[in-house]
């Protein structure tokens, strides 16, 4: 298999087939990403062209770093324009307060559950708590960097956290004992 700076100098030596390797190879990992922030199949694929269009434009500005960076690049970008797309098209609204009585939920064993159902839960929390969710635990943003890039004071986005690890507790452990995994 070629590896990322195999296909980046192909790209940026004008190989057109490069371009389409590059979507191929991340076209599944980036609508993974997007399906975890925007739900619905036919807006992440907007989310994908917008995406695709700002990676291939850009690619001659991306600075490797080494195998894997690539990747990275790629879903940054997924994860920035799938934000975008929800700060257009749905109403966001944050709440600060941290519950004082906060169930201390034992988390649920997600090895049971299939990828595609967890990814189905996380597309069912509300949009702010799936956001947060998101560059938290699957970008590894820090409370901080996740405040800054949505607008938004860090204990919100800490107690956004809180309340979407809480949902998505309660349908994790209503999908296992209804399976009785």
């Amino acid at each position: 298999m070629e590896t990322e700076l195999q296909l980046l100098d192909a790209i940026r030596k004008g190989d057109r087939g490069a371009t389409r390797r590059l979507y191929e190879r991340y076209s599944g990992h980036a609508m993974a990403i997007g399906l975890r922030y925007v739900p619905e199949r036919d807006s992440v694929r907007d989310v994908m062209q917008d995406s695709f269009v700002t990676i291939l434009t850009s690619v001659s500005k991306f600075n490797y770093r080494g195998e894997g960076s690539l990747k990275a690049w790629v879903s940054r970008i997924v994860a920035h324009k799938a934000i975008d797309y929800l700060r257009a098209h749905e109403r966001i609204s944050y709440v600060t307060a941290i519950p004082e009585q906060a169930d201390e939920q034992e988390e649920p064993d997600v090895g049971g559950v299939p990828p595609d159902v967890l990814t189905e839960m996380i597309g069912r929390l509300p949009t702010n708590y799936r956001m947060v969710l998101n560059l938290y635990v699957f970008e590894q943003r820090s409370h901080k960097e996740i405040a800054q890039l949505l607008g938004i004071k860090e204990n919100t986005s800490t107690s956004q956290y809180f309340r979407a690890k809480q949902l998505l507790a309660k349908m994790l452990n209503d999908y296992l004992n209804k399976h009785k995994i």
